[in-house]
């Protein structure tokens, strides 16, 4: 197994000079920018930008216009150095109105990440379509918010927050956006531009000081009933956290048009270490 440099190092070889989580270096590889550094470690990826690319990855691999992205979930087998990655992508279960699709990604040898993802048959429901979630109040009628200043990290430094009423301790409630391109100099479907911004929802809730508790997830499930358009988007979710190191972050997650989704996260609760 390759072995990893030392984590300033790391850091020190992240490109500054480039607006984009990611660059393209071909045949699935990709070099992380200094965007995607993490909440609690600046030399690792935070997990969200990590959904964007791995979602973009999937939605690319045989592509079909007559089916759509119903679920996704990654499963993160820990620390993700941000370090160059490699992303291969395979059909579990081919077919024509229901398939599944597993990716990896691949860092100094190790994989980091492993996803599934659903992908179902598109239909003409427009006539039965409908929901009972509660909408969220227009991003544009609401106040700029500085909460998330507990955090750390470089890729929160390129998201904007509005903060939604009913916010609070294990009540995760905001608007945020980022106008920081997934990949440099390649397009990507709003889907994938929209979900890098998915695991932002464990930290806009926290029960307790992150500085003093950690909490992080060790997957991400989304189900998606619509696909998301490009802009704001909503996180309107719960944090609970149990008697022993368990915890669980549920989330609906918005755009300007409505609720599109379901976010779950399972958590590993535990008091900070001294060092990390």
């Amino acid at each position: 197994m390759t072995a990893l440099p030392e984590p300033a190092q790391i850091v020190a070889d992240l490109p500054t000079d480039v607006e984009a989580y990611f660059v393209p270096l071909g045949e699935g590889r990709y070099q992380p920018t200094v965007h995607v550094q993490g909440a609690w470690r600046d030399w690792e990826h935070h997990l969200a930008p990590v959904v964007g690319l791995l979602t973009h990855e999937m939605l690319s691999h045989d592509p079909r216009e007559d089916v759509q992205l119903s679920r996704i979930t990654l499963e993160a087998y820990g620390v993700m150095p941000a370090l160059p990655s490699q992303i291969e992508v395979r059909t579990v279960r081919p077919g024509r109105t229901i398939e599944l699709l597993e990716a990896t990604m691949t860092i100094a040898d190790r994989v980091v990440v492993r996803a599934h993802a659903w992908r179902i048959a598109v239909a003409d429901t427009a006539a039965v379509a409908g929901h009972e979630i509660e909408h969220l109040p227009a991003p544009d009628s609401l106040p700029a918010w500085d909460g998330m200043g507990v955090w750390s990290g470089a890729f929160l430094d390129t998201v904007e927050f509005r903060e939604v009423p009913g916010h609070g301790p294990g009540r995760g409630r905001a608007w945020l956006r980022s106008t920081t391109p997934l990949l440099a100099g390649q397009e990507v479907s709003p889907t994938a531009q929209v979900l890098a911004l998915s695991d932002v929802a464990n930290g806009t809730g926290p029960r307790r000081d992150p500085s003093e508790w950690m909490f992080p997830n060790v997957e991400i499930t989304l189900h998606l009933f619509r696909q998301p358009v490009n802009g704001w988007v909503g996180l309107d979710g719960q944090v609970a956290w149990g008697p022993t190191g368990a915890g669980l972050t549920s989330s609906w997650m918005h755009d300007e048009q409505g609720p599109f989704a379901r976010i779950e996260q399972s958590l590993t609760v535990r008091p900070m270490p001294e060092s990390l």
